[in-house]
């Protein structure tokens, strides 16, 4: 995302570049350390100080995504960005970091723009999906396949599955937007009625935040500011491979985002458990488990 609401992209177009701010005003080129976390540990007190209204979680989100910027992201690897008008513009990256004191994204990445853009309609849902989650980056290398086929103007499949710790992956078409869902109805949900979707200055920061572990699908904050959440979703049947996933995110977010005196709960949704993530959860207390139902009508016009 080339600034709030891609409002320098067409800057960045015209000058072959991508970039970030987040108010950390100094140099970085001595200052990537191979790791994300390494990073945060030393920039989140510095973006906290140019920020104080913001949470260690908002501190956390845009460290790592500036680090993903400046160091994360390769040279040859490419982005895409939203040019604001409902396409993706490419980009192949072409120079290691810079600094541009005083000008708009000044820590940025020197790329080539591609003349080929793919509309937001021709992506399939899981994709759009990616593409929009919240932030100024996310990571949506599983999707490269679809990406290559839609730049040689070839369609996609009509469904594409990539969750690959999902034992039933018949059952996920019906089911592939049952994170919107539960984001778009939380409040009538069994949970939002003790915990609220982490938002920061208004806007939902916590569907999809993003971890050196991976993204986590929805992180909650309880309405007495105690404990967050994490809820790890799963369409079909989990098995006890996603406690593992989840005791990593919690673990992260313990280590990351916690202030003190906060707790870290973990929730896991699926259609269906097994006897295995039973006994897993079992010796967990701290990790509860829900299951969903569809329900599916045909109805005569």
């Amino acid at each position: 995302m080339l600034g709030r609401g891609s409002q320098f992209a067409e800057r960045c177009f015209a000058e072959n570049f991508i970039g970030a701010d987040y108010s950390i005003n100094q140099d970085l080129t001595n200052a990537l350390p191979e790791k994300w976390r390494d990073f945060n540990a030393q920039f989140i007190p510095v973006y906290r100080t140019a920020n104080p209204e913001k949470s260690k979680i908002a501190a956390g989100l845009a460290c790592g995504a500036l680090w993903s910027v400046c160091k994360g992201i390769n040279i040859g690897d490419f982005v895409l960005c939203p040019d604001g008008s409902g396409s993706y513009r490419v980009a192949k990256v072409t120079g290691n970091y810079i600094y541009t004191p005083g000008e708009i994204l000044p820590h940025r990445r020197a790329v080539h723009w591609l003349p080929q853009s793919i509309d937001n309609s021709e992506m399939s849902d899981i994709l759009r999906r990616s593409c929009g989650a919240r932030g100024t980056l996310c990571d949506i290398s599983v999707h490269q396949e679809e990406i290559e086929r839609l730049l040689s103007n070839h369609n996609p499949p009509a469904l594409i599955a990539t969750d690959k710790s999902v034992e039933d992956p018949i059952a996920f078409p019906l089911e592939k937007h049952l994170e919107d869902f539960l984001v778009a109805n939380w409040k009538q949900t069994e949970l939002g009625q003790n915990y609220d979707i982490y938002e920061e200055d208004g806007e939902c920061i916590g569907q999809q935040y993003s971890t050196d572990t991976g993204p986590i699908d929805i992180l909650a904050i309880s309405k007495d500011k105690r404990e967050l959440l994490v809820v790890e979703l799963k369409k079909g049947k989990a098995s006890d491979v996603v406690v593992g996933q989840i005791l990593r995110y919690m673990g992260y977010v313990t280590q990351e985002l916690t202030e003190d005196g906060q707790k870290v709960k973990g929730v896991i949704i699926a259609q269906d458990d097994d006897q295995k993530l039973k006994l897993a959860l079992s010796v967990v207390p701290n990790i509860a488990f829900y299951r969903y139902q569809v329900s599916f009508k045909l109805l005569s016009s």
